[in-house]
């Protein structure tokens, strides 16, 4: 599967308002303070700066997904992508409602792994690896016994709501980029020895977090739907399912080459959503609170490039002024789907909740909704 991304002549380091959109910025904020305790609004690091200001909190994946589970809000306004949302809307209560600004905006990387490919996949892993189903233990999440040896499903959260129920009956568990070591360590223990782990629906993550965790490459096969395993089953420790990130992989050794040779003090950090290349030849990778955290301590005065999201990088240009910031590709878009969170639309779906509305809500059915918390719980209740 090839995904491609335009370039862009966009300046994204220009995060000047026109006229009309320092009216709708305005507009948001009579209305968040019209509504009050009654709102939460959740950014993704991946948004526009016109989103950004208006967010209660910014954060990844991970942070975010705390914060929903703790809030007391009635409605959590979740600028980000629709599995954020879902995902946002399985840890709130049933009185509480979750809303995306634009249903449109998915992601390419979670549509790369859909429940009857993992479906069909599963049994077929199972029988070729030699490994048992959790799901047929009393307990599917309790730590594999001397002989015992299963397959163990950990999907990124960058998936589906039924593919997290499908994860959590199976007895694994959901990852994000800033816990998925610790995420693989309970995995592994649930595997035995002698197991494994099927990870979807990100290859490169997977693969960058079994490297740094010492696992050869040559015990984690890749499985493309429709084609089957590149490389072995049997003996295999992760099973890495063949999604990727449009933006991520763009990023590259050759463009990492070409700053150091402008900048040969200079520092790059990555995203491990990259290919592994990429990531090795960078000075350091995590999630993206890593790579805000990273960027901070840096020096004054340091030549800083970023292979992630192009917003997040101007946003921390912005941020450090003192500092050379800028994109491994400085011809990348933007996350298109992220991007679909338009100011105009916040402002639209807070005006219909003012106005009485419950518009664009995001609700798992609740035939998902048991296994995808079982699944999500046990992410929340693993230290990173």
């Amino acid at each position: 599967m090839t995904v491609s991304l335009p370039m862009c002549s966009v300046d994204f380091m220009d995060t000047s308002l026109s006229p009309e959109e320092q009216a709708i910025a305005d507009r948001i904020e009579e209305l968040r303070a019209e509504l009050g305790d009654e709102l939460l609004i959740l950014g993704h690091h991946y948004q526009r700066d016109s989103i950004v200001q208006h967010a209660d909190f910014l954060g990844d994946s991970f942070m975010l997904s705390q914060k929903a589970a703790e809030s007391d809000a009635k409605f959590i306004v979740f600028c980000g992508v629709h599995f954020m949302a879902e995902s946002a809307d399985i840890l709130t209560s049933d009185e509480q409602v979750v809303v995306l600004p634009n249903m449109r905006a998915g992601c390419s990387m979670a549509d790369m792994a859909t429940l009857p490919e993992v479906e069909a996949a599963w049994s077929t892993l199972l029988e070729e690896a030699g490994l048992d189903d959790p799901i047929n233990r009393d307990d599917p999440t309790a730590v594999a016994g001397p002989g015992e040896k299963f397959l163990v499903p950990v999907t990124y959260m960058n998936s589906s709501a039924d593919l997290k129920d499908f994860v959590g009956r199976h007895g694994g568990i959901v990852c994000t980029s800033s816990n998925a070591q610790g995420i693989l360590n309970w995995a592994f223990e649930r595997a035995g020895k002698d197991g494994a782990v099927l990870f979807f629906p990100d290859q490169h993550l997977g693969r960058n977090t079994g490297n740094a965790m010492g696992i050869s490459l040559d015990l984690m096969p890749t499985w493309t739907p429709g084609i089957g395993a590149m490389g072995e089953l049997k003996g295999s420790r992760i099973i890495l399912w063949h999604g990727f990130c449009s933006v991520h992989k763009r990023f590259t050794p050759e463009q990492i080459s070409d700053f150091r040779t402008r900048h040969p003090e200079g520092i790059v950090v990555v995203h491990p959503e990259c290919p592994i290349e990429t990531v090795e030849a960078s000075d350091a990778n995590g999630s993206t609170q890593y790579i805000r955290n990273f960027v901070e301590q840096q020096a004054s005065g340091s030549n800083i490039a970023i292979g992630t999201e192009i917003n997040m990088v101007a946003r921390l240009a912005d941020e450090h002024p003192d500092k050379h910031i800028e994109c491994l590709d400085a011809e990348i878009c933007p996350c298109s789907t992220m991007y679909m969170i338009h100011p105009a639309y916040l402002m639209d779906v807070l005006e219909r909740i003012v106005d009485g509305e419950t518009p664009n809500q995001i609700q798992v059915s609740p035939d998902i909704q048991e296994g995808s918390l079982w699944a999500l719980e046990r992410m929340l209740s693993i230290k990173k």
